[in-house]
């Protein structure tokens, strides 16, 4: 068996992320899967290829899972997570990819267990994401590591110390590429106000978003140096960021934004 083929995973949840995880690990190459996700369709595309069961009670009996992966929904975790302690005393990983849910109160709901919290973005549906994780002091150096093996599959990932930090991570990377859609709202409806076509506004504007990220991706400067490389003096661009930063209009909107976000994801925790 090749190295690259992840072990059974277990797979709690089956939304847009869970789903964007499974496509990843599938692709890397899966030993085996059971997904728990009561509704069906969110699982059509992977039923010929995954076990799926509608609750924790229908897993097979022989199935033990190396990783069990939380992408439920937050408010759902209380109740659902007692079923899943057995795993746990089993000795298997908990990879969360719930908002708000602490490391602590994971591992008290499952009675004690090996837990990473990550917190991944959607652009993980392909390929593209960006995930920032959290080891337990429970979680072992090759937990650690299938965890990362788990997470890349999906994009970049990265590693932090203090769990707090996952605050401003959700606020910043899990809803930035909202932030990103509504910019691309706004400058497509900008421009049919000034009269340009809709259906070419719609794709000035997302090509205009898609291009930009993908230079600045393939780009050693700072964002700020390509931003002025972009503003020639006395020009255009200079006029409307004149009227976006003048008297820190947008970046302090920005920053006031990031910090609701931000408190949010900490009151969500308690």
């Amino acid at each position: 068996m090749s190295a690259e083929v992840l072990p059974p995973v277990l797979l709690v949840g089956c939304g847009k992320m869970g789903g964007a995880l499974l496509a990843g690990w599938l692709e890397r190459g899966l030993s085996r899967a059971v997904v728990v996700e009561p509704h069906r369709p969110s699982t059509e595309a992977y039923a010929h290829r995954v076990e799926v069961v509608p609750d924790a009670q229908s897993i097979p009996s022989g199935f033990v899972p190396e990783a069990v992966v939380l992408a439920t929904k937050p408010q759902q975790a209380e109740d659902a997570l007692p079923a899943y302690r057995p795993f746990a005393r089993g000795g298997a990983l908990f990879l969360s990819i719930m908002a708000g849910k602490t490391i602590s109160g994971l591992d008290a709901m499952l009675d004690g267990a090996a837990v990473v919290r990550a917190m991944p973005n959607t652009p993980a549906a392909i390929g593209q994401g960006f995930t920032v994780a959290c080891a337990g002091r429970r979680v072992s150096s090759a937990q650690k590591d299938l965890a990362d093996r788990l997470l890349t599959a999906t994009g970049e990932v990265d590693w932090v110390e203090a769990e707090s930090l996952i605050d401003p991570v959700t606020a910043i990377s899990g809803g930035g590429p909202a932030y990103v859609f509504l910019l691309a709202e706004l400058l497509e409806r900008a421009g049919i106000e000034q009269g340009v076509p809709p259906e070419l506004a719609r794709r000035m504007a997302r090509a205009t978003i898609t291009g930009s990220g993908a230079l600045l991706g393939r780009s050693a400067e700072d964002a700020a140096v390509l931003r002025k490389n972009v503003t020639s003096p006395k020009g255009t661009t200079e006029q409307a960021l004149a009227v976006l930063m003048g008297e820190r209009a947008w970046p302090d909107l920005v920053s006031r934004a990031i910090d609701a976000a931000t408190k949010r994801s900490r009151e969500l925790a308690q």
